[in-house]
C-alpha cells in the first residue's frame, strides 16, 4: 500500500468515527430541543391556567372555568385533576375519572430538566405538563396541558434530514481535503525518491526543496551520503583508471628507452624517439581528459551561464574541426538550430566538438558527416551522423563508459575513451542527455539534447 493511501485511509477512518459519534449526538439532540421548546410553552400555559382557575374561596368549583376554553383537542388537551390525582376535567373527554400518579410519570423519556413546573412526562406519545392549583398555600388540585409529540415529528424529521445533507456535504469536503493533504504530504517524498533514482543512474541532480523541515533534512542527508560515497569511489575509480591507461604507454616508453642505450642506426633511433614522444603525448592527453572529466563530475551546478543561440554553437564547433575534416577528405555539413539555450558556452561547444571528432575518426575518406539540429517541446537536440562502419552491437551499451574505446578504422589505434563520457556529463550538467545508435542505412547517429527555448 502506498503511504498516500495509508495516510488517507487512517484520516478517513478516524474522521468517520468521530463524525458519526458527533452526528449521532446532534441528531438525538434535535428531538430533545424540539421537545424542550414545546415543554416550555406547555409549562407556561399550564402555569397561566393554574392562576386562571385558582378559586377565590373554598368549595368553589374551579375546574368548571376550564369548560369555557375554546376547543382544540387535536393539538392541545387541557385537563384538571383533584388533589388525589383523579381527572375531573378533560377537554378531549378521554381520561375523565382516571387517576394520574404524582409525581407524574410515564413510559417516555423526560425531555429535559424542569424549567417552569415540577411535573412533566411523556405518556402514550403525549407530552404532559401540569401546574399546581393552591388555595391559601394548600394544594387543591392540578391543571395540565398535553400535546401529542406527533405534531412536531415532521419538523424533527426535516431538521434531521437537513443536518444529514449538510453533514454529507461537509464529509465530502473533508474527504477531498484529506486526499489533498495526503497528496501534499507524499509529494515531497515522491520527488525525493525521483532524486535518489536520478543519483542512482549517475545523472546530476539536486535535492528537491520542501517546506517540511524533515523532508529537507532527509534530502540533505542523502546529498551528504552521496558526496561521501562518490568521494571515496571517485578516488578509487580514477586511480585504477589512470594506472590502467598509463601502464601500456609507460611500458612502451621504457622499452624504447632501453633500446636507445644500445648502438643502432640513426633511422631506428629516430623511430624509437618518435615512439617515446607519441606515448608521452598519449599519457598527457589521458591525464588532461581525466582531470577535465573529474572536474565536471565534481560539479553540482553550472557556473558561468549565458544565453546562447544554438546556431552559433553549431557554427563554432564546425569551424573548430573543419581543417581536420578537410585534411581527412571528409565533408562536414552543418545545419543551424532555431533555438536559444541557457548554459556554459565552452562546455556545450566542447560537447559538439567531441561528437564531430568521434564521427570523423570513424568516417572513411570521401564520405560525409552531418551536424543538424532540431528544436521542439522545450528542448534543442544536436544530431551527428556519419557513414562509417557503425558500432558493434556488443559495444553499444558501453560507448559512454569511461576509457571504453573501439579501434579506429585503418590505424586500429584507440582513443582515450573519455570523449563520449565528457559529452554525456556535459549533457547531464545542463539537464539533458546524450545517446548513440546505429543508422538503418549504415553509420552511427549521436544525439545530444538539452532544454531550450524555440527561437
Amino acid at each position: 500500500m502506498k503511504i498516500r493511501t495509508a495516510i488517507f485511509t487512517v484520516y478517513v477512518a478516524a474522521s468517520a468515527v468521530g463524525f458519526i459519534g458527533v452526528m449521532g449526538l446532534v441528531l438525538r439532540d434535535v428531538r430533545l430541543r424540539y421537545v424542550e421548546s414545546m415543554r416550555r410553552t406547555l409549562g407556561d400555559t399550564a402555569a397561566y391556567l393554574a392562576t386562571y382557575v385558582t378559586p377565590a374561596s373554598a368549595g368553589e368549583d374551579w375546574a368548571r372555568k376550564l369548560e369555557g376554553l375554546p376547543p382544540g383537542t387535536e393539538v392541545l388537551r387541557v385537563f384538571a385533576c383533584g388533589a388525589d390525582g383523579r381527572v375531573i376535567f378533560d377537554s378531549a373527554r378521554r381520561d375523565s375519572g382516571h387517576i394520574y400518579a404524582w409525581t407524574m410519570t410515564g413510559g417516555g423519556r423526560r425531555a429535559s430538566e424542569n424549567y417552569t413546573v415540577v411535573n412533566l412526562a411523556e405518556v402514550g406519545n403525549e407530552l404532559r405538563v401540569a401546574a399546581p392549583v393552591r388555595l391559601q398555600q394548600g394544594l387543591i388540585g392540578w391543571v395540565g396541558v398535553g400535546r401529542p409529540l406527533a405534531t412536531v415529528a415532521e419538523g424533527i424529521s426535516h431538521a434531521r434530514w437537513g443536518l444529514i445533507w449538510s453533514a454529507g456535504a461537509v464529509a465530502l469536503v473533508m474527504i477531498v481535503a484529506g486526499w489533498w493533504i495526503a497528496a501534499r504530504l507524499t509529494h515531497s517524498l515522491e520527488r525525493l525518491t525521483a532524486y535518489v533514482r536520478t543519483v542512482r543512474d549517475g545523472r546530476h541532480a539536486t535535492p528537491p526543496p520542501s517546506r517540511a523541515t524533515e523532508i529537507t533534512e532527509l534530502g540533505r542527508a542523502f546529498e551528504e551520503m552521496r558526496d561521501a560515497l562518490e568521494g571515496k569511489q571517485h578516488v578509487e575509480r580514477y586511480t585504477q583508471a589512470l594506472a590502467h591507461e598509463v601502464k601500456a604507454p609507460l611500458a612502451a616508453i621504457r622499452g624504447a628507452a632501453e633500446l636507445l642505450d644500445e648502438k643502432m642506426p640513426e633511422e631506428q633511433r629516430k623511430k624509437f624517439l618518435g615512439n617515446i614522444r607519441g606515448e608521452a603525448a598519449r599519457i598527457q592527453q589521458s591525464v588532461e581528459r581525466l582531470l577535465e572529466l573529474s572536474s565536471l563530475e565534481a560539479r553540482k551546478a553550472l557556473r558561468q551561464t549565458e544565453t546562447i543561440a544554438a546556431a552559433d554553437l553549431v557554427a563554432e564547433a564546425a569551424a573548430a574541426l573543419r581543417p581536420a575534416f578537410e585534411s581527412a577528405r571528409v565533408t562536414l555539413k552543418a545545419e543551424p538550430v532555431p533555438a536559444t539555450l541557457r548554459g556554459e558556452r565552452v562546455l556545450l561547444r566542447e560537447a559538439l566538438v567531441n561528437l564531430l571528432q568521434n564521427a570523423l575518426d570513424f568516417s572513411p575518406a570521401g564520405s560525409a558527416v552531418t551536424l543538424r539540429g532540431a528544436a521542439a517541446a522545450g528542448q534543442a537536440s544536436f544530431t551527428v551522423e556519419d557513414n562509417g562502419p557503425g558500432v558493434p552491437d556488443y559495444a553499444l551499451p558501453r560507448v559512454f563508459e569511461r576509457f571504453y574505446s573501439l579501434p579506429r578504422p585503418g590505424s586500429e589505434r584507440k582513443s582515450t575513451g573519455l570523449g563520449l563520457a565528457l559529452v554525456r556529463e556535459i549533457a547531464h550538467l545542463h539537464g539533458g542527455d546524450a545517446t548513440l545508435e546505429n543508422r538503418p542505412g549504415g553509420g552511427a547517429r549521436a544525439v545530444f539534447w538539452i532544454p531550450a527555448k524555440v527561437a
